[in-house]
């Protein structure tokens, strides 16, 4: 009923994702969505972990297609929440999907960041075939 009378009350701006954001969010969720601004500017990625982080920077997703493609998504914490509707609209896979995560307080996002590190490192120290002296013939 909230949200319905907060939806009615700004009908005529709702055309506007930053709009949209101002009247809808507080400030926890406009700085949330300027630090991931600022990040996107300066080339920082972003774990995204949880539905109020994930809410807070989805505006940036309707201001350009391409807006959140410097984040990622740790977990949804059930396979049909609205985390996870959230994550289907803005077209993004949770990392950690398959491990059945429930808890918050960034518990996501800390199982996430050496999964990344790891990743990183295998493929910035992965040698070529040719570096590792490996025969392309079968």
């Amino acid at each position: 009923m909230v949200i319905d009378t907060a939806l009615a009350h700004h009908a005529a701006h709702l055309d506007d994702p930053l709009d949209v954001a101002r009247r809808l969010g507080g400030y926890e969720l406009a700085a949330t969505l300027g630090a991931a601004l600022a990040a996107r500017l300066m080339h920082i990625p972003v774990i995204l972990d949880g539905f109020v982080c994930t809410a807070a920077v989805a505006p940036l997703a309707h201001l350009h297609p391409n807006a959140l493609d410097h984040t990622v998504l740790s977990h949804c914490p059930t396979p049909t929440g609205q985390t996870a509707r959230l994550a289907q609209h803005l077209r993004m896979t949770p990392i950690l999907s398959g491990l059945g995560l429930r808890l918050g307080e960034a518990s996501g996002a800390a199982l996430t960041i050496p999964l990344l590190r790891a990743a990183v490192a295998c493929h910035t120290g992965m040698a070529t075939f040719a570096q590792a002296a490996v025969s392309e013939k079968a």
